[in-house]
Formats: structure tokens, C-alpha cells, sequence
């Protein structure tokens, strides 16, 4: 009997979700920019039931709108909602430097500083694996609190922040993040919970503080255009895992 490759239907929705995501964070997909059911699938080999089901993850994150008789696209967030977004932010992260503090193993602070390396690796040469590498970051240290409730309202905020800053901010800034992270690392492993969440504070406020009122014009790009890289990558990962 020949093997059976067929891709489960969560797989290949989570290959979509994942995907997405990444041009979200990346930027690669601006806020407002249409998501057609048919034009994904098409790109990922995939129905528009699974592409329904990916779709309606991104959302539940607060990333895609789900607009009644007009499809998909990824959410544009209002400026009077950037600063509670920011503010609860902080919030979380503040009880992620608590939980942390003092806590971490030495294979998570080595993971961490890998993770800072691929960053810093990034900053030259590829700024939107830079963007999402220091969201990713984020979600990273909430992940090592082995609180998921927390992880996931971590990782939400921090993916609808992304979205506020391809609207309203000024150019990333990599420098800051490589070397603002570092600190946050060598506070958290020391213990000292206090200089954690004070680095941690002004590393946010100083993101929030890049952002202005004036939106961004949306640059016009194809879809398809705009995955094929996505899906190529998520072609090599499957083929990595056989």
C-alpha cells in the first residue's frame, strides 16, 4: 500500500494560519489589505474551507476582519485604540518579568540569547525576519512563564501592536531592539525582577512613542505575490519533517 502523504486539514490550515501571521508581523501584508479565499488557497494547494478555518484563527487574534459580503482582511486598528492597546501591553509584560525573574533555566537564557543573535543576524540584512524576530521575542518570554493563558494574551497584544506600527510609526529601529533585549535578558537572570520590568517598561514605551498619527498609504501588491515566499518556506519545513 502506498504511503498516505496527505496532509491533515488542521496541518494545512496551521501551515496557512502560520504563514499569514508571518506576513502580518513581517509587514509584508499592511492593515486593510484584502485576503481572498480562493487567491490563498490557490497559493497553498488548499480549500477554502481550510483557508476559512486559518482565517477565522488570525481573527480571533484580533489580526484579520471578517467583513460581512466583502471577505477577509487583515484588521486596521484605530488610532484611539493604539494607546490602551500599548497600555495593556505593558501590563502583561510587567507579570511576564515577575514570573520570569530569577526563574529562568540555563537552557531557556541560552535560548533567549539565540534567539537575540538571530535577530542581531537580521538587523543589516533582512528588516522584516528583524520585525518579527523582536515580536517573536515577546512571545517567547511569555511562553517560558508555562502559563498559556498568559502566553496567548501576550502574543495577541503583541501581534495587534505590529499591526498599529505598520500604520502610524516611524521606520523600525533593530538597534534598539538587539541591544534593549540583551538588557531584559541579563536582568531577568540575575533575578532582579524591579530592573526586568523597568527595562522592560521603557523598551515599550519607546516603541509606543515611534508611532504617529498620520497613517501610512497602503502599497497596491498581488496577493500571490506577496505569499510565494511564505508558501516556499512552508514547502521546505514539511519536507524537513519527512
Amino acid at each position: 500500500m502506498a504511503k498516505n502523504t496527505q496532509t491533515p486539514a488542521t496541518d494545512r490550515a496551521t501551515v496557512i494560519y502560520t504563514a499569514l501571521w508571518h506576513a502580518i508581523i513581517e509587514q509584508a501584508l499592511q492593515p486593510g489589505a484584502k485576503l481572498p479565499e480562493d487567491a490563498i488557497g490557490e497559493k497553498f494547494g488548499a480549500s477554502r474551507t481550510i483557508v476559512r478555518a486559518a482565517l477565522g484563527r488570525l481573527a480571533a487574534e484580533g489580526l484579520v476582519e471578517l467583513r460581512r459580503n466583502r471577505g477577509a482582511a487583515v484588521a486596521t486598528p484605530s488610532w484611539n485604540d493604539a494607546r490602551d492597546i500599548f497600555d495593556v501591553r505593558i501590563g502583561l509584560e510587567r507579570l511576564v518579568m515577575t514570573r520570569l525573574a530569577g526563574h529562568l533555566t540555563r537552557e531557556q537564557v541560552k535560548a533567549l540569547k539565540a534567539h537575540v543573535d538571530a535577530e542581531e543576524d537580521a538587523r543589516d540584512s533582512n528588516t522584516p525576519l528583524s520585525i518579527r524576530l523582536a515580536t517573536a521575542f515577546h512571545i517567547k518570554l511569555a511562553e517560558m512563564t508555562g502559563n498559556p493563558v498568559l502566553a496567548r494574551y501576550v502574543s495577541e497584544v503583541a501581534s495587534r501592536c505590529g499591526l498599529i506600527l505598520a500604520l502610524y510609526a516611524r521606520p523600525h529601529s533593530s538597534d534598539c531592539a538587539v541591544s534593549e533585549h540583551r538588557e531584559i535578558i541579563a536582568a531577568l537572570a540575575a533575578g532582579d525582577a524591579a530592573q526586568a520590568i523597568k527595562l522592560m517598561d521603557h523598551h515599550l514605551d519607546a516603541v509606543a512613542d515611534r508611532a504617529l498619527i498620520t497613517a501610512h498609504p497602503a502599497k497596491e501588491r498581488d496577493i500571490q505575490d506577496i505569499l510565494a515566499p511564505y508558501a516556499a518556506d512552508a514547502v521546505v519545513k514539511k519536507a524537513r519533517r519527512k
